[in-house]
């Protein structure tokens, strides 16, 4: 039985698949409620914005706060890439 992971998390059962498969947490969850939601397709491949070697590093260094990377600001601009990209 798949167990219950309260509000945050929309689809369980998707969420302990991707725990399984060595996803961390917050991006078991994160496709998990993107799953549930009908209004988005996580699974369809693309996006309107252009690759991370065309952003500027004040970009990247934002987006990494958004998301709350660890150690960013002393991230190079290739750095804050992959760790954007790993995240």
């Amino acid at each position: 039985m798949t167990k219950d992971h309260g509000p945050q998390v929309k689809d369980d059962e998707t969420y302990e698949a991707l725990r399984k498969d060595g996803a961390s947490k917050q991006k078991a969850a994160r496709i998990a409620n993107a799953r549930a939601n009908d209004e988005m397709s996580p699974s369809k491949k693309g996006g309107t914005s252009p690759p991370y070697e065309e952003w500027t590093r004040d970009e990247l260094y934002d987006r990494a706060k958004e998301i709350d990377i660890d150690g960013r600001s002393d991230m190079t601009k290739d750095e804050l890439i992959a760790a954007l990209r790993d995240s």
